[in-house]
């Protein structure tokens, strides 16, 4: 799934400041007729789309133009006169600055309601089930792994998030969606870097929490002496922390041992900064129900794509006959198979190769029976002809993009499969992030 949440690649995208010019305009009253995934309130005005800030489905506010372009207009509200009931006051003392959550201000179901309806209208050129189901889970307190980043100059220091629509950093002392356990070390590890002279000298810090235990990551700018490092690493160990330096030419931290989380009882090895799903319950409700979804049998050849250190891999090796798990970082392959081995499935065999390239002749001789595929947020086009030609009977298909993924699965319907069942995944709630899982056959 989303291996760079960060990125944006949607096609409905908020507006951004040199979209449009500024304007003087008279405060207008506006009825919110829908909603952007990421929260801006849609109404239709004289013929063109206004998105409007802060305003929710049903609301009427006043508002005032605050840009003006060619194919929209953007607003901000200024005052509601009717307010939604979905409406709720954020919990969090930095939502209106930080730009990590966009939806706060909704109910959690209201949330789920709106990316649900979202993805009906990303997929509106495919013929649907009659209902898209939901994964849904914890609505705070869910996320693993956060990188913050560290400014400071002028004796101005910050340590948090980007600001919305902004490189400026909001100084974050806590953060809601963090997993408890790292809530309690973001604090610890602020108070100690913000009183120290490591502040001028990192970049980022990154967090994560797996049943290894909590790790750190600190990303140098510049050279920290030994000394500094020695000091810091005392604090960590006394703090039950792990820490990992990464030098400025490093594009990967040195680990003597890899990190672990558990998924559908198997142990996941991988490196502190290979990817894995933030959201640890979602990640196992998610791996559950792909499993549910394909029904395995011992005659199945399974192909998993895109597959990392094993997430899907592992557990798709406890239930085929025979799993070939694809990924083009060979260091994730090796790890993959190490954890197949440790888990004594020998019919699970992993193999390194570019998707977006000719596929390796054991792949196309392979009488491949299902597949499943969880691409980054461009997808996987370049590799559906292949995929096509060795006529799995199901293709689930895990997105991060929904974008990409109507993209792709119109490829797929057009080549003789159809949409079976589809779910919105809430892997981050308050956020605008919609992940999806679909299944289809041929």
């Amino acid at each position: 799934m989303n291996r760079d949440v960060i990125l944006k690649n949607r096609s409905n995208r908020r507006p951004k400041a040199h979209q449009g010019k500024p304007i003087s305009s008279p405060i207008r009253t506006f009825t919110i007729e829908s909603m952007t995934h990421e929260g801006h309130g849609v109404v239709r005005d004289q013929g063109k789309v206004t998105f409007v800030e802060g305003a929710i489905t049903g609301e009427q506010v006043e508002a005032r133009l605050i840009k003006e372009g060619r194919q929209f207009n953007q607003a901000t509200t200024l005052k509601r006169i009717h307010t939604s009931p979905s409406r709720r006051s954020p919990s969090c003392k930095y939502f209106e600055q930080c730009g990590g959550c966009q939806l706060q201000h909704m109910d959690i179901e209201a949330q789920r309601d709106l990316k649900t309806e979202w993805l009906r209208n990303q997929f509106r050129k495919l013929e649907l089930p009659d209902q898209i189901t939901k994964l849904q889970g914890e609505e705070f307190g869910y996320r693993r792994r956060a990188r913050l980043s560290i400014f400071a100059k002028n004796q101005q220091v910050s340590m948090g998030f980007r600001a919305k629509a902004s490189n400026t950093i909001v100084d974050v002392e806590q953060c809601q969606v963090l997993a408890p356990a790292l809530q309690e070390a973001y604090a610890s590890i602020r108070s100690y870097i913000l009183q120290s002279s490591l502040v001028a000298k990192l970049g980022h810090v990154e967090l994560l929490l797996d049943n290894s235990g909590v790790a750190c990551v600190l990303r140098q700018t510049r050279d920290v002496p030994e000394t500094e490092k020695e000091q810091l690493s005392e604090w960590t160990i006394s703090n039950d922390i792990d820490v990992y330096w990464q030098l400025p030419d490093q594009s990967k931290v040195q680990a003597n041992a890899p990190r672990h989380y558990l998924v559908d009882g198997l142990k996941v090895n991988f490196h502190p900064q290979d990817f894995i799903q933030v959201n640890a319950q979602i990640n196992d409700a998610m791996v559950e129900q792909a499993m549910e979804w394909l029904n395995l049998m011992q005659d199945d050849v399974v192909l998993d794509l895109f597959c990392g250190a094993g997430n899907f891999s592992l557990p798709l090796g406890k239930r085929a006959g025979q799993v070939l798990a694809v990924e083009a970082i060979e260091s994730m392959v090796e790890m993959g198979q190490a954890n197949a081995t440790a888990a004594g499935l020998d019919n699970t065999a992993f193999l390194a190769a570019d998707l977006t390239l000719p596929p390796p002749n054991r792949l196309k001789k392979a009488k491949i029976t299902k597949a499943l595929l969880d691409p980054p947020r461009a997808g996987a086009l370049e590799f559906l002809p292949t995929l096509v030609r060795l006529k799995p009977s199901q293709i689930l298909y895990v997105s991060c993009n929904a974008s990409t993924l109507a993209r792709d699965a119109q490829y797929l319907v057009e080549n003789g499969y159809r949409v079976t069942k589809v779910c919105m995944m809430d892997m981050f709630p308050q956020t605008s992030h919609v992940e999806a899982m679909m299944l289809l056959q041929k």
